[in-house]
């Protein structure tokens, strides 16, 4: 399939993924059993040296700090980078935001101007097209087949790029398929991005430690060391260190970039919260084992999750490397939004495909406890077979 604008509706009103988990609150306080697999926010306490930082932070006075971080924290980030993905960048190449999300929005409203193009391969991320909307620009959605693993093709992406197109947005592992991009296929992209030396790259890996196949994980910034002036790389806290309510994230790109960010930054918040980039900073520095201990037991709800939905030939199944999502495609005949408004009746939350590019599709979250999980899936096979 080939590339094509995203139609210049007005914005839905808010994230679908926050619209279907408000549903199954309401649900569950009306006293209806609801097992709700729509959040993507991991269950697990942050690392105990990071609350700890923050809980000792909090007894002394704190104010503004720079827009762009405290230093500490912009050291830290660095730090880590550079010690897990082998990348050097200089204090003035971070910009710290509240969340990787507002550091995505703020680059955007940075660089974006009206009837500017983002490439957006789908499955996508549900927050990305209606942040380029916002700025004015048009998201240009590319559909990534399930039998290519919901990646996105060299051919694809050079058919994808116009003479309008401004920055092309990758995200591995992805939110809601789970594809993590090898290093032959990282290869093959950045020779296409060669050839469009005007086009910016986001390269979203804020799930980069979560993750289940055997090759170490290899940032774009890495493999085309001279496309790396034209890449923002976003990560934070929220996933890896189960920091979902903290709201730290930061981008690395090119100083002039970050420049022009951080500006954004001082008049829309001023700044991220002293105490949680604090807590950033334990987290960053301390202890790190908590991250293959968390990814073991992400991988085990994985298997177990999967070991379930396959029960059923109502569904294809395609295994996540990364992430903690399940993108299944409904074989009936039924529109993926009602399918998750008959399975939320059923009593299992889900979020439709068609939120994130995928219609037909259902995105379920397994950032939950095994018990939840299992019920969830089974539930939902039960429903989509008649027996619920």
């Amino acid at each position: 399939m080939i590339a094509s604008p995203a139609p210049t509706t007005p914005l839905s009103g808010g994230s679908p993924i926050l619209a279907m988990a408000r549903r199954a609150a309401e649900l569950r306080a009306a006293g209806r059993d609801i097992v709700d697999l729509t959040l993507g926010e991991p269950d697990f306490a942050p690392p105990i040296h990071a609350s700890e930082a923050a809980v000792e932070a909090a007894r002394r006075p704190l104010g503004y700090t720079p827009a762009n971080g405290i230093p500490a924290l912009r050291a830290a980030a660095r730090a880590s980078i550079r010690r897990d993905r082998g990348l050097d960048y200089a204090d003035d190449e971070i910009a710290v935001g509240c969340g990787a999300k507002q550091v995505i929005f703020n680059t955007f409203l940075a660089t974006l101007k009206a009837g500017d193009e983002v490439v957006i391969p789908a499955p996508y991320w549900a927050s990305y097209p209606d942040m380029v909307r916002l700025c004015g620009a048009v998201p240009v959605i590319t559909p990534c087949a399930m039998e290519d693993g919901f990646r996105l093709g060299p051919a694809a992406l050079d058919a994808a790029i116009t003479e309008r197109t401004r920055w092309i947005v990758l995200n591995a592992p992805g939110n809601p398929s789970g594809a993590v991009y090898d290093q032959a296929r990282l290869r093959a992209l950045a020779d296409v991005l060669r050839r469009h030396p005007d086009c910016l790259i986001m390269s979203d890996e804020i799930y980069a430690y979560i993750r289940y196949t055997d090759e170490p994980y290899t940032s774009l910034a890495a493999i085309a060391p001279d496309l790396r002036h034209r890449i923002l790389l976003v990560d934070g806290v929220s996933k890896a260190y189960a920091m979902t309510g903290w709201r730290v994230g930061w981008g690395f790109g090119s100083a002039p970039l970050i420049t022009r960010i951080t500006a954004i930054q001082t008049q829309n918040c001023t700044q991220t919260a002293a105490l949680s980039q604090i807590a950033a900073v334990a987290a960053l520095n301390g202890p790190q084992d908590v991250l293959a201990e968390r990814n073991a037991i992400y991988r085990a709800r994985r298997d177990a999750g999967l070991e379930i939905l396959r029960r059923s030939d109502r569904l294809a199944v395609l295994v996540p490397d990364g992430a903690f999502y399940f993108l299944p495609r409904s074989l009936s005949d039924v529109d993926d939004a009602t399918a998750a408004d008959a399975l939320l009746d059923a009593g299992v939350a889900t979020v439709p495909g068609s939120a994130f590019g995928s219609p037909g599709h259902l995105r379920l979250s397994f950032a939950t406890d095994l018990p939840t999980l299992e019920e969830g899936c089974r539930r939902l096979i039960a429903a989509l077979e008649g027996r619920a």
